[in-house]
């Protein structure tokens, strides 16, 4: 795939993750599924995995962001030691392919846990727990989240 192609299909895979954290929230599991449906090698098992990365893991804020949890799952699924080679070396080429998508994310973005972003795009955190509160995180962050996803989507599908 040439240059072209490829920055037109991440264009086309951060409108698909953009629509679906609008539609059904869950960020890591919208970064998944888009890559998924876009160059394959995420299985419906993965995503469903995912799920608790949302928010921080469990919805908390104090962890990596999920979009960029998602982001880093769907490169290990293809760059990812095997799990019969365990023994066989730290296969640093995936390590080095989710340094640098976590570096952009922190460049692009300010942070790289749930509640520095929260900070970025609101100027506060939030107790996603607290469903007033949650409400409130909603509204504020509008499509930035969102944004977010699709931007991490679009750069591993170029990556991949």
């Amino acid at each position: 795939m040439d240059m072209e192609q490829t920055s037109t299909l991440g264009e086309q895979a951060y409108e698909k993750a953009l629509e679906y954290e609008l539609a059904y929230g869950c960020c890591p599991q919208c970064v998944l599924a888009t890559v998924q449906e876009t160059v394959g090698i995420v299985d419906d098992q993965t995503v469903k995995a995912s799920h608790g990365l949302s928010g921080g893991g469990g919805l908390l804020g104090e962890g990596v962001c999920g979009a960029l949890t998602g982001g880093l799952m769907a490169l290990s699924a293809k760059y990812g030691r095997d799990r019969d080679k365990l023994g066989s070396g730290r296969h640093i080429n995936n390590f080095m392919k989710a340094k640098e998508l976590t570096e952009r994310f922190r460049q692009e973005f300010g942070g790289v846990t749930c509640q520095q972003l929260q900070q970025q795009f609101t100027g506060r955190t939030y107790d996603m727990w607290n469903a007033e509160e949650y409400k409130a995180f909603d509204k504020a962050r509008g499509q930035q989240c969102a944004h977010a996803t699709g931007t991490v989507t679009k750069w591993v599908v170029e990556m991949l």
